[in-house]
């Protein structure tokens, strides 16, 4: 008799709106084929998380082999997930959160991009290319991690991330407004960072008024067709990417992994993942490196750049 299939949940916060997580319904397919498994993907169909708490809870009673969920709000989720941990059900956490959280819910791992070590990423290349000083145009100041991706580029390059940072709202007119005033008050500014589309596109056309696009520095989080058309004109140095399908496939490879391999040695699991032939060959066709830590694995930051924006742009939106 055949061994019972393993079944595996993926519960995110996103509502049935948000199409960045097509990406990741992708992977999860792709991983379950690569390594047999059964993967059910489960999402409040409007955001709700009271709904994802209930989710996650019905997850517990069904007797899952591993589950894994985006921390989207730690107070709201925590009793929740404890019901899984509670029965021994492995749990990843991905997305959303932080590692620090994830370990409190006592998850296995932490899958995402860690957004201090991002931002520091970029400011070494912005070191690299002589920026001394810079603006970091943050439109969600509303949830703190954000201030982390600015943080990590001020350490990087040696400067005040305080006085380095605007909380611009998200209104593209005022985001706008916002960062020509700050140019002009402060004309020796070497670069300019955006935290995403959103904050992006209105700097690139304040950028473009004061005559500076393609002569002042700059480079953002996520991409978007604005965003790619500026790394390709050279007006954007480049994107940040969180890598999204490494954030549904490799939790689902490192928990079937784990069950076949009968083992929760992580450093074994992790290499066993890495050097999966099809997980490799995935990874390979679209682009992607994850970063395999002692414990959580960061699906980011991966950089776009003029060198490889035609492999991200082939297959933006399914895999990229």
């Amino acid at each position: 008799m055949a061994a019972a299939q393993s079944k595996i949940a993926l519960i995110s916060h996103a509502p049935d709106s948000d199409s960045w997580w097509n990406t990741i319904k992708n992977s999860v397919k792709h991983a379950g084929e690569d390594y047999g498994v059964q993967v059910d993907y489960r999402n409040p169909p409007n955001g709700d998380l009271a709904d994802m708490a209930r989710l996650i809870e019905q997850a517990a009673a069904q007797g899952y082999d591993g589950v894994i969920v985006t921390i989207a709000d730690y107070n709201v989720l925590q009793s929740a997930i404890k019901k899984l941990t509670d029965k021994k059900i492995p749990v990843i956490t991905i997305n959303s959160g932080t590692t620090e959280q994830s370990e409190k819910l006592s998850a296995v791992m932490h899958v995402g991009q860690p957004e201090y070590e991002a931002g520091k990423g970029a400011g070494m290349r912005a070191k690299a290319d002589g920026v001394k000083s810079f603006l970091c145009v943050n439109h969600y100041a509303t949830n703190p991690a954000s201030f982390e991706r600015c943080r990590g580029f001020a350490d990087a390059i040696g400067v005040d991330f305080k006085k380095s940072t605007i909380d611009s709202g998200d209104d593209p007119t005022g985001i706008e407004a916002k960062v020509s005033a700050y140019l002009r008050q402060n004309p020796s500014t070497g670069a300019v960072l955006t935290l995403g589309p959103t904050s992006a596109h209105p700097t690139l056309k304040a950028l473009e008024k004061a005559g500076l696009k393609g002569k002042m520095w700059m480079a953002t989080f996520d991409l978007s067709d604005e965003i790619s058309k500026g790394i390709k004109d050279g007006s954007v140095k480049f994107g940040i990417d969180q890598q999204p399908y490494l954030q549904g496939y490799v939790p689902v490879a490192v928990l079937a992994s784990m069950k076949s391999m009968k083992s929760t040695d992580l450093a074994a699991v992790s290499a066993a993942v890495k050097a999966n032939a099809k997980t490799t060959a995935r990874f390979n066709e679209y682009g992607l490196a994850p970063a395999y830590g002692p414990r959580h694995i960061g699906s980011g930051p991966g950089f776009v750049t003029k060198d490889n924006i035609g492999k991200v742009e082939k297959y933006a939106g399914q895999f990229r």
